[in-house]
């Protein structure tokens, strides 16, 4: 698309409009971590510029469980500064908000979403989360189809308080690619939303999808032991792709020696070195038990079950290898995979002390996360399960923090953290409540009174002469 200079214009100060009308340069991010997996498309993420700010008054859930009532937090340097009662002292020139009769959390994150890679609007021009050419492409990278320009990205903040998302290819493969963690601030390249230093993870697929997708082009997998015998022979792959190249730095590393250079297989020898995650996509409980017991034969973690309707039946083994559950309050019975699930599935696994985590997988979900949770916990109480509002903020924050690797940086309100922060106008488990302000590394992003502060993508600014007067 061609622009004329005030249609550019237009464009430019729309992607500053969340920060000021006039803002400074943004800030230089913090280092990558030192376990960060090396990457030819590093992350130019700046944080936005931020003032220190204190929020009185407000009933704080500190998104590991706690809650504050009448409670202080206090952001400044992009950080949590300090969090405690009334009497937590702070400096007497921060900007103010009094939070009373309103609640603070950490940010939302969707450990399963899609924007960027099936954007709105949803055409064929725009699908690219999917590389159904081959039931195993972990080469494909889900951060090279992420359009910034997604009007999703800034719906999932103003509505649903979501500070940061990871972006998965779709299920349609056995091995569907990378993943690219987000911060969720207007940007005009991939790269500058890209989480400083988040750990990869590689998504895969079990069950319904592949086979459907394989099997009806008369081609392995077509069944579900197809897709574990491929699966295997994948990773004995990625196992002797391992070797060669120790052997090969074992006997000095000498150019004219070097193993061929494989995509792919680098992307799977990294999950076998623990640099990278794995998330994934299964729905029944005896499919997760075998992925399990494949993972242990390779050597290598599951991070993460995506959708997993049957989690509640194998919580205890969920729980005894550390891994979480990522899943709907209530979505089911649109496949066979689908049918026997519960309402009370996430409850279930929660009780049992298992890591359960809310997640969309969906444009319009990612914009009410909270009330999903809400649904849960309605859920929980008809069967017995009491569980506070403040322990089911883990499932929208922490706990997906966990899973994805970025828990040591984002997903509570501790001293040191991200200032990724929410104000909710009332209970944030409430159908009638909205984020009312939304800060991303201590830049306020989002203000419901400041129409300026609504991040506007350039798509959602029309074509240029568009509603002129013929």
């Amino acid at each position: 698309m061609v622009f004329s200079k005030p249609a550019l214009a237009l464009t430019l100060a729309a992607a500053l409009a969340a920060c000021a009308d006039k803002p400074p340069p943004r800030t230089a991010s913090s280092a990558p971590r030192k376990d960060a997996v090396p990457t030819a498309y590093p992350s130019t993420y700046k944080p936005y510029p931020g003032v220190a700010t204190v929020i009185r008054n407000a009933t704080i859930f500190d998104g590991e469980g706690g809650r504050i009532d009448n409670g202080v937090v206090f952001l400044s340097g992009g950080k949590v500064s300090a969090i405690g009662g009334a009497d937590t002292p702070v400096p007497a020139d921060a900007v103010v908000i009094d939070g009373a009769g309103k609640y603070v959390t950490p940010g939302v994150i969707d450990i399963h979403s899609h924007l960027g890679n099936y954007p709105s609007p949803a055409v064929a021009a725009h699908q690219d989360g999917n590389e159904m050419t081959g039931p195993v492409h972990p080469d494909v990278w889900a951060e090279h189809s992420v359009w910034p320009q997604d009007p999703g990205f800034s719906r999932a903040l103003v509505n649903g308080g979501v500070t940061a998302l990871q972006v998965l290819p779709g299920s349609g493969d056995l091995f569907g690619g990378r993943s690219v963690t987000l911060k969720n601030v207007p940007a005009r390249t991939m790269q500058a939303m890209k989480f400083p230093g988040a750990p990869y993870s590689l998504k895969m697929a079990c069950g319904e999808n592949p086979k459907r997708v394989y099997g009806g082009r008369n081609q392995m997998p077509g069944s579900r032991m197809g897709n574990l015998a491929l699966n295997r022979q994948t990773w004995a792959n990625a196992q002797e792709y391992k070797r060669k190249w120790a052997a090969w730095k074992a006997k000095g590393a000498k150019p004219t020696d070097q193993p061929k250079r494989d995509i792919g297989l680098e992307t799977l020898a990294g999950v076998l070195d623990g640099d990278i995650q794995v998330q994934n996509h299964c729905y029944r409980a005896d499919e997760m038990a075998v992925v399990i017991d494949m993972a242990k034969e390779f050597g290598y973690k599951v991070a993460a079950f995506h959708h997993a309707v049957e989690s509640y039946k194998i919580a205890d083994l969920l729980r005894e290898n550390g891994i979480c559950s990522a899943m709907w309050a209530d979505w089911w019975g649109f496949k066979m995979e689908s049918y026997d699930a519960i309402d009370e599935n996430i409850a279930l696994v929660h009780q049992a002390g298992a890591c359960a985590i809310v997640h969309s997988d969906d444009e319009n979900g990612i914009q009410r996360l909270n009330q999903e949770a809400a649904k849960v916990l309605g859920d929980a109480r008809r069967i017995g399960i009491n569980i506070a509002p403040e322990v089911a903020w883990t499932w929208l924050s922490y706990n997906p923090a966990k899973a994805m690797g970025i828990a040591d940086r984002t997903g509570s309100l501790k001293p040191g953290k991200m200032a990724d922060v929410v104000l909710w106008n009332g209970d944030p488990l409430s159908v009638y409540a909205r984020p009312e302000k939304v800060w991303i590394d201590g830049a306020l992003m989002y203000d419901m009174d400041d129409p300026k502060r609504r991040p506007v993508s350039d798509f959602e600014l029309g074509q240029p002469g568009e509603g002129d007067a013929k």
